[in-house]
């Protein structure tokens, strides 16, 4: 039973995982300084939620969660850049 439910899990939009990509981008744009370049980590992760809307609209939900993940994942490193960057240069 418990087997079934997590493939009806697995076959549904990945609702929660585009959620969780698209706050931790706003979080790394937020963190990163606005005059300075958006780090490569937070341009791979914007690209990433692109990929993986345009795979939700095409109702391709493994694609679509396996490229959400990942953007959470870039954007995740791009805010650990940008913390990094302020705390050389004495903010935060």
């Amino acid at each position: 039973m418990l087997g079934s439910m997590g493939l009806a899990a697995c076959a549904g939009a990945p609702v929660q995982e585009m959620s969780n990509a698209r706050q931790a981008i706003k979080a790394a744009r937020d963190a990163s300084s606005p005059t300075a370049a958006a780090p490569a980590s937070l341009v791979e992760a914007e690209a990433l939620l692109i990929r993986a809307e345009d795979s939700l609209q095409k109702r391709a939900y493994k694609e679509a969660r396996r490229d959400a993940i990942a953007a959470r994942g870039k954007a995740a490193e791009a805010m650990s850049s940008a913390r990094t960057a302020d705390d050389r240069n004495g903010a935060g």
